[in-house]
């Protein structure tokens, strides 16, 4: 049984990933996201599921639990109704907005503007001071956006930008939207390219003078929703956000980041090519 971030598959290819464990105090539940890093994802599921019936809900560690079950579950619908009850039920845990931005991909990825709106303004309302309020951010403008309502999409690119602070990812990913709203481009997204990579058949690729919109690093390319729902369960575990593309031949193709430059998403590359294996390579996307 897929996890329900295969739910990607079905949605626009642009749609990001942006959806990963954070780190679980709990033993128990550390144990379960070993058991899923290392694809048993069905015995990671029945390890929390078995946590959940043993403890009360009054225990600090049931919406840790709880928020854990929602990341592993095999389908959309669970996910939602499990970080629904860490938001509503367990507000003032630690849990509550991390569970309330992964409420906002999931909607997002589910092509729900209104709802991942909802969402990300109930961050700005109840998680003011939240570190994960720029991320919320991001997915909200672009929902907006999708909207068409340019001026509170905007509203939340500039608000994301102005507190962002060190994540180079998301101050690319943000560069493209401020952009659209008169913002002056991001000193890092505004790098020129650098270096080139052999495109691999049937990706899109730079060519001759023409300015790339953005960078990608193709990690797996398959027919297979199963291959690809595990290929995004370890990128989850190891931190990466991941979007997959599907091309007119049917493949899955599983994708990392969404980077201004070359030299961001050669880094990437890298990274991948250390934690992952295999042959990692550079993509243009529009």
């Amino acid at each position: 049984m897929v996890v329900w971030l295969a739910v990607l598959l079905s949605v626009s290819p642009t749609v990001r990933l942006s959806d990963q464990l954070s780190a679980q105090s709990d033993p128990r539940l550390q144990a379960a996201v070993q058991l899923a890093q290392a694809g048993r994802l069905d015995s990671a599921r029945l390890v929390v599921r078995r946590l959940l019936a043993a403890l009360s809900p009054a225990d600090s560690a049931y919406p840790e639990a709880l928020y854990t079950s929602a990341m592993l579950a095999a389908d959309a619908s669970t996910a939602a109704t499990n970080l629904q009850r860490v938001v509503v039920e367990f507000g003032r845990s630690p849990w509550a907005d991390d569970a309330l931005l992964r409420l906002t991909q999931l909607y997002f990825a589910q092509g729900d503007p209104a709802a991942t709106v909802q969402a990300a303004e109930r961050m700005r309302r109840d998680y003011p001071d939240s570190p994960l309020k720029p991320r919320a951010d991001f997915w909200g403008a672009r929902a907006y956006f999708d909207l068409k309502d340019e001026a509170h999409g905007c509203e939340l690119v500039r608000e994301a930008l102005d507190r962002v602070g060190e994540d180079v990812e998301l101050k690319n990913q943000l560069s493209f939207y401020a952009a659209r709203c008169g913002a002056p481009p991001n000193p890092v997204a505004a790098a020129a390219p650098d270096g080139a990579t052999t495109p691999a058949p049937g990706d899109t690729q730079h060519v001759g003078g023409a300015t790339a919109t953005a960078y990608a690093v193709q990690v797996l390319a398959v027919k297979s929703a199963a291959q690809v729902d595990e290929m995004l369960t370890r990128l989850k575990v190891m931190g990466f956000d991941a979007h997959v593309v599907r091309d007119t031949s049917g493949l899955f193709k599983v994708r990392v980041g969404r980077y201004a430059t070359r030299g961001d998403a050669q880094q990437a590359q890298a990274r991948l090519k250390t934690k992952l294996g295999g042959q990692p390579f550079l993509v243009e996307e529009p």
